[in-house]
């Protein structure tokens, strides 16, 4: 069956018109069949590797592609993983080392890949961590060089590091043990993201928060970044819920609430106090009485996120002008 099959569905790749269909059958097969799938690995990593390079999947194909040689990889000795790793990177680490001097955004292929494999693969591989980790400050190093030339143009390339940032926090959080890793940057760099307008970034960046502040006390340079400058952070979510992020997203804020109370209380109980003490701060609209009322309300929360979310939801209406009026009906 996979005979016959695989050779159309590999054929069909690099058909722009039938990108969806082809896409998702190989990711189906790949996911259902890939104990099968071996010999015909090298195949499918080089043609999946000719049609990335030519851009002719949009990027929710591509990263379905990526998810498929994910399951691919996964499925093989770890000779064989490293053999074809190599022949799908070596063009994106000379893209990434280009990028490095000339700061274009060639990046994103790369950040699709660790995400969807590398993090994945060799989570349980300590033989194999070191050029993961290699390959994780180099992303990590070309993306915040891209922070510092202004990343308002590449919400793309913000949104995919944030999720490999998750990524990596959730399943090898040692990656942030590493000296090299300049953790206060990613941080700085992942506050700046929750104020971009697109809603897919911001979230990714919520979700790297959420990853992260869990990890205070046990990973250190973590638990310094956040006693440095997780007031910031507080700042920029409460900013969000004034009035500044889209209604749609409050639930993602309401989750890095809910962390910094649950992971964080000491620092959180006195930072929210003196966020919300100067007058017109995250809203005009808002009286003394009622900024006191969320922080308590807040505070005293550190179980149920699915009440903090309904705080949250509240107060940004409070904050919008929108209390009791029919914009809240379907909210």
């Amino acid at each position: 069956m996979i005979n016959s099959v695989l050779p159309l569905v590999l054929h069909a790749l690099g058909n722009p018109e039938l990108s969806v269909s082809s896409v998702s059958t190989l990711k189906k097969i790949c996911r259902e069949c890939k104990y099968d799938l071996p010999p015909y690995a090298a195949n499918i990593v080089a043609v999946s590797q000719d049609v990335l390079m030519k851009q002719i999947h949009k990027t929710s194909q591509c990263m379905w592609l990526m998810q498929a040689l994910g399951f691919l990889l996964s499925a093989l000795q770890v000779e064989e993983i490293l053999k074809n790793l190599h022949s799908l990177i070596s063009p994106y680490i000379q893209q990434l080392e280009k990028l490095a001097e000339e700061i274009v955004s060639d990046s994103t292929e790369m950040l699709w890949l660790m995400r969807g494999e590398l993090v994945h693969i060799f989570a349980h591989e300590p033989a194999h961590f070191p050029p993961v980790e290699a390959l994780f400050l180099l992303v990590t190093s070309v993306t915040l060089t891209l922070f510092q030339q202004g990343p308002r143009d590449h919400p793309d390339i913000v949104d995919s590091f944030m999720q490999l940032l998750a990524q990596a926090l959730k399943r090898k959080p040692d990656l942030f043990l590493c000296e090299r890793l300049d953790v206060k940057a990613v941080f700085q760099c992942a506050v700046l993201a929750l104020k971009f307008p697109e809603a897919p970034t911001v979230k990714a960046s919520c979700g790297f928060f959420t990853e992260l502040l869990p990890r205070c006390g046990e990973v250190e340079s973590v638990g310094k970044v956040v006693q440095e400058d997780g007031r910031m952070l507080l700042i920029a979510v409460l900013e969000a819920i004034g009035g500044q992020a889209s209604r749609s997203l409050m639930d993602c804020f309401a989750d890095i609430l809910f962390a910094l109370n649950k992971h964080c209380f000491s620092l959180l109980s006195m930072w929210i106090k003196e966020a919300l003490q100067p007058p017109g701060f995250p809203s005009a609209r808002l009286s003394p009485e009622q900024k006191d009322t969320f922080s308590q309300q807040i505070l005293r929360e550190r179980v149920n996120k699915r009440r903090v979310k309904e705080m949250v939801k509240e107060f940004t209406l409070l904050c919008r002008g929108l209390h009791g009026t029919d914009y809240t009906a379907d909210y």
